[in-house]
This record gives C-alpha cells, sequence and structure tokens, in this order.
C-alpha cells in the first residue's frame, strides 16, 4: 500500500464557506467522500492511504497574532514522522500567507514554500524511511 500525505489548510480539511459563526466559532465540514481527498482516495483505490493533515488558516510558515498552531513550517516535520513511512507527499499551501495581516509578496510565499519542500526533501520518512517521500 501507498501512503500519501496531503499537508494543506482549510481545502484540504474540507471546510465548507461561509459556514463559519463568528459569535460561536461554529464551522461545516464537508463528508470525507466530498473533500479533495476523500475523492482521491476513491479514485486510487484501495492500494493506497490518503492521510489528509489539513487545517484552517494553516500558513507555510507564519503565525498570527492570535492564534495558535497554525504555523505550517513548525508541524510539518511533526507530521511526517507521525505519518511516516510515505511516499508521497502533497503540499497545498500558501493561501492563507496572502492575508493582508501577512503582507507577504508573492516571491515570499514561494520562499516559505521553498523552505516545506527543503524540510520534506532533508527528512527519512519515506517510503524505506532512509530517504525522502516523493513531493
Amino acid at each position: 500500500m501507498k501512503n500519501i500525505l496531503c499537508y494543506g489548510d482549510s481545502n484540504t480539511w474540507g471546510f465548507v464557506p461561509g459556514s463559519l459563526n463568528f459569535e460561536t466559532y461554529y464551522v461545516e465540514r464537508y463528508p470525507y467522500h466530498k473533500r479533495w481527498t476523500g475523492i482521491l482516495q476513491k479514485r486510487l483505490g484501495d492500494n493506497y492511504r490518503i492521510i489528509e493533515e489539513g487545517l484552517n488558516g494553516r500558513t507555510t510558515n507564519v503565525d498570527y497574532a492570535n492564534e495558535q498552531g497554525r504555523n505550517g513550517k513548525t508541524f510539518l516535520p511533526i507530521a511526517l514522522y507521525s505519518h511516516a513511512p510515505l511516499d508521497l507527499a502533497i503540499l497545498m499551501l500558501g493561501m492563507n500567507d496572502l492575508k493582508k495581516e501577512f503582507n507577504r509578496s508573492a516571491a515570499e510565499i514561494a520562499s516559505a514554500t521553498s523552505e516545506l519542500i527543503e524540510i520534506i526533501q532533508k527528512s527519512t520518512f519515506g517510503k524505506n524511511m532512509q530517504s525522502a517521500p516523493e513531493i
């Protein structure tokens, strides 16, 4: 069986647009079979295991002023290790970096994404636990 880590933000988590209630912080989540990870799992079949590691608001490598745990760079090594061995890692981050509060340029976001790619490439959490997974 091939293991595929899908590391992303609310699009990977399955956030239903418009569902956030700012008073109660209730949010809706698409059922697994409607999320892109669930669709991918169905199309690839039983010889693959899709590992969904999505988080609303996750950034590439920046921290929010008032929310903890959304920095993708901080959690990526943990996710790689906890789900190892991995054949493939899919990154779907960068959209939250475009928020006004971060004031980031496209070049800064691309550089941050390169940092995440480097973390994966330097890891030893690939299929043989001695090399990196494909990206």
